[in-house]
């Protein structure tokens, strides 16, 4: 039997290892989805075994070509690879797929397993994320690449299904990256016409070669069991340079599986014990025992390994060599690798600040200018607003189609891709990605912002027009319910400064933290430069919530908190309910989540717990009836505004120091 032969044996046996270790992952467990994992199995294999660049021994090694499984939903194809290549995986982690406490939960989650580059499951957002890797690799590539030696070579390879071209977000994204010719960028598509519902013409008949060919893709159309056009069009993939590859794999769900191949049925449900023993008896697959690995498929994957790290070892020799040739670039290589910060980060963005009347938008346009000349992996754009979000960085280029030199991006009128493309940057590695628009717009990203925070990445969002002071717009342009929208998202810091000395601590605060995305909420009308007492140490502005104006007399009877643009207004009602005898405390509270996370204590002390509360923020009333037990009222926009210049809406809407005080002094008094 000629070497040929043998090899595709062996390369079928690797395929059906991989489908049946899915397969019995899944029945074990008596949930999940096969169909998927069984479809794209040659795929995936041809792919991993051949391609793909890795070393399972460091697997955040700079140089590693991402993998990026968009359809989360078939994250036991991911595990089965994983545990094949090599990585810390082991078989008793795929016998406790989706049970309580295993690294193999149902939809693949950063940090549950080495190789498991980012968290999917929601559908496109793993395809736009790809993009923003793919993107960063480009900056990268751009800034430490030369003649002798390139650092980064690397490419994204992702598996995307119909569900995820079906979402909104894999359009956005896909533009995006034919705009920018992400050449490095290959994804295969699981064209398999089964979502749950049944077959895909219910609701999906275009023509994806076209509409990708439209967004400046290469396309390529296969047989996704046909192990020469899948590795064919791989290495068309890699050889093209100038636009990103689809490759459109015709497949079968549940492949082998005699009654539910082709089928919605195996899309999301195991396949049943009767149907897993006439699968494997259709495969040739022995019955017993579960987990079945073949000796000779171990040793594929083993001789697959040890030719990869020669690779390793050879890139980590031209590094080294690199590193000594290239001083200045090897020192900035850690600097954007560690992410590092100015020692006085905060003295710097300090004193940068002028006791101007300023809109807190810019203010950090200002700030931002600072920023990027201290942190060289500071980058990012808006979503088309700029101009009015003040997050362009002028001293920089413009990154555009085969041009990576500049920090600045236009996403475009994107959103969603912007903030899926600003997960793919952070998780990339090097960079700390901003992304920017009007606070209401904050909706349309909203997925990308929660999957931010769950995978605990560093990503700032910089959301300007942040009330219904927007003004003229009016209510389609005003929020009202998304400062809280926003606080509800676990892991997510919403900070909302009152002014200048706010706004630059709120920006070394996002800047500093590492570990999840920092929203900063900030207006578009001018608010006064604040004043605070004698020595007032801005690291206190981190905890959350300060007292900014103290009361007279040992005991405060009513404590007014409030968030931005309110905090000055409501110092104005203090003065107004001092005349009146009452004795205010004024509490600046730019951030609740920070609050809430200091000492009882502290909060204590900034909130008494037995002193009536009145808290000004024009936004929905939601999340603040918790902060005191004490009585508690709260000035706020629980309708949508109006459209009016902002000084009206103020007067109209009671935002005012005079209408504070208006609506404080008959509820003081009807509580006591």
């Amino acid at each position: 039997m000629s070497k040929k032969i043998l090899r595709a044996k062996l390369d079928q046996l690797s395929v059906n290892t991989i489908r049946m270790l899915a397969v019995d992952a899944i029945q074990k467990a008596n949930s999940g989805h096969p169909g998927m994992p069984m479809g794209m199995a040659d795929c995936a294999f041809i792919l991993w075994s051949r391609y793909l660049k890795f070393n399972p021994d460091d697997p955040q090694w700079s140089n590693r070509d991402r993998f990026v499984l968009s359809a989360g939903h078939g994250s036991m194809l991911l595990y089965s690879l994983l545990y094949l290549a090599g990585f810390d995986v082991t078989l008793d982690d795929l016998k406790q797929f989706r049970q309580w406490g295993s690294r193999t939960p149902g939809h693949p989650e950063k940090g549950c397993l080495p190789g498991v580059e980012m968290t999917t499951g929601p559908l496109g957002q793993g395809f736009a994320s790809g993009v923003g890797m793919a993107l960063a690799s480009k900056i990268l590539a751009e800034r430490f690449n030369r003649n002798d030696f390139s650092p980064i070579d690397h490419n994204v390879y992702g598996i995307v299904s119909d569900g995820d071209l079906m979402e909104g977000i894999s359009s956005e994204a896909a533009s995006l990256a034919g705009y920018f010719r992400l050449g490095n960028l290959i994804y295969l598509y699981d064209n398999n016409h089964i979502t749950i519902e049944g077959e895909t013409k219910l609701a999906f008949t275009e023509d994806v070669e076209k509409r990708f060919s439209a967004y400046g893709w290469h396309t390529v159309q296969i047989d996704g069991h046909n192990h020469n056009e899948i590795a064919a069009a791989i290495e068309e993939g890699i050889e093209e340079k100038n636009r990103p590859t689809l490759i459109l794999a015709r497949t079968h769900i549940g492949y082998g599986s005699p009654n539910k191949q082709d089928t919605a049925s195996s899309h999301g449900s195991p396949l049943g014990e009767e149907e897993v023993i006439k699968t494997k008896k259709k495969l040739g697959w022995p019955l017993e025992p579960a987990f079945f690995v073949p000796d000779e498929v171990r040793e594929l994957f083993s001789r697959r390994v040890k030719s990869l790290k020669k690779d390793y070892e050879k890139w980590q020799r031209g590094f080294k060599t690199w590193q000594k040739n290239y001083p200045d670039l090897a020192n900035l290589w850690e600097k954007l690798q560690r992410k590092e910060m100015p020692a006085d980060l905060e003295e710097n963005l300090i004193r940068t600040l002028t006791e101007e009347f300023a809109a807190t938008r810019v203010i950090s346009g200002k700030l931002i200018q600072k920023i990027a000349e201290l942190i060289p992996g500071f980058l990012g754009g808006s979503a088309d607003l700029a101009p009015s979000t003040k997050t362009f960085i002028t001293n920089s280029a413009s990154i555009g189609p085969g041009s990576f030199e500049g920090r600045n991006i236009h996403f475009g009128i994107r959103e969603h891709g912007m903030g899926g493309i600003l997960n793919g940057m952070a998780l990339y590695g090097g960079f700390i990605p901003y992304g920017s628009t009007f606070l209401v717009f904050s909706d349309y990203m909203r997925p990308s912002i929660r999957l931010a925070a769950l995978m605990e990445i560093q990503v700032i969002y910089i959301f300007t027009h942040d009330s219904i002071f927007v003004g003229e717009d009016g209510p389609t342009h005003q929020p009202v319910e998304h400062i809280a929208a926003l606080r509800a998202i676990p892991n997510l810091t919403v900070i909302r400064p009152a002014d200048g000395l706010e706004t630059a601590m709120a920006w070394a605060y996002a800047l500093r933290r590492k570990d999840g995305p920092t929203a900063l909420c900030l207006t578009r009308q001018k608010v006064p430069f604040l004043s605070r007492a004698n020595g007032f140490d801005p690291a206190v502005i981190k905890k959350g919530g300060y007292i900014i104006s103290k009361e007279k007399s040992a005991k405060p009877d009513l404590i007014i908190i409030a968030s931005g643009s309110e905090v000055a207004p409501a110092l104005e009602g203090k003065m107004l309910l001092e005349k009146n005898g009452e004795n205010v405390r004024v509490v600046s509270m730019p951030s609740l989540d920070l609050f809430k996370e200091q000492s009882k204590s502290y909060r204590n002390d900034v909130i008494p717990g037995n002193t009536p509360v009145v808290v000004v923020e024009a936004g929905v009333s939601q999340g603040w009836y918790e902060i005191t037990r004490a009585p508690i009222l709260v000035i706020g926009m629980n309708r949508f505004g109006a459209s009016a210049p902002y000084k009206i809406l103020a007067e109209n809407f009671g935002f005012t120091g005079k209408g504070i005080a208006d609506v404080i002094l008959p509820w003081l008094k009807s509580s006591s």
